[in-house]
């Protein structure tokens, strides 16, 4: 069985991440923030049984922390977030893969383990969702290219995880629902999670 994994980044430019996050820290904290959330994806999908694929949202960069050798590069297309994860999905699909999930760079509580769940789970399902807190979802898998999933959704919004249930259910597919986590998009959500750190 073929499996891809698609990771959804922005190019961590000062002044272009974590807007929400910026209004409260400053662009430079913001973006420090963000480093260290495309640090904790990169730990998490670097030694995946899978193909991981970094769709990036501005420009393709050879040089990064991305290594060459372990991810597949690529440049996100389409009008809105919806267009964009549509695009990819398909083009992998494309290329003959058996089961895909997408996830972004946002949930620092997300770990290996809990992708691999995922895409075993396609195994008995069709799709396969994981929510966030805040009523969207970081991570999204199928067995079948689902144009529907990605359309006519109000992007960055609490209704993004029950809509996509919804068309899920209305288009008869079976879904394995993971667990609800955190995102990390304002700096109350990143004061909560520096909170609940262990400290040694």
């Amino acid at each position: 069985m073929k499996e891809a994994l698609i990771i959804f980044v922005r190019n961590p430019v000062l002044g272009k991440v974590k807007t929400r996050l910026a209004k409260i820290l400053g662009d430079e904290q913001a973006l420090a923030v963000y480093r260290q959330l495309l640090q904790h994806t990169q730990s998490i999908t670097r030694k995946l049984n899978c193909d991981p694929y970094v769709f990036y949202a501005d420009f393709l960069n050879e040089t990064d922390d991305w290594q060459n050798d372990v991810y597949r590069k690529s440049v996100q297309e389409g009008a809105d977030l919806g267009d964009k994860m549509k695009h990819a999905f398909e083009m992998l699909f494309m290329k003959s893969y058996d089961k895909i999930c997408i996830i972004g760079s946002d949930c620092m509580s997300l770990t290996t383990s809990l992708i691999e769940e995922a895409f075993s789970r396609l195994d008995g399902h069709d799709t396969v969702i994981g929510p966030s807190v805040d009523g969207g979802y970081y991570l999204l898998g199928a067995k079948q290219f689902f144009p529907q999933l990605f359309m006519k959704k109000e992007w960055s919004t609490d209704k993004v995880f029950s809509s996509t249930v919804s068309d899920i259910e209305q288009l008869g597919l079976t879904c394995y629902l993971l667990p609800s986590l955190p995102d990390i998009d304002t700096a109350a959500d990143w004061q909560h999670f520096q909170q609940t750190i262990v400290k040694p």
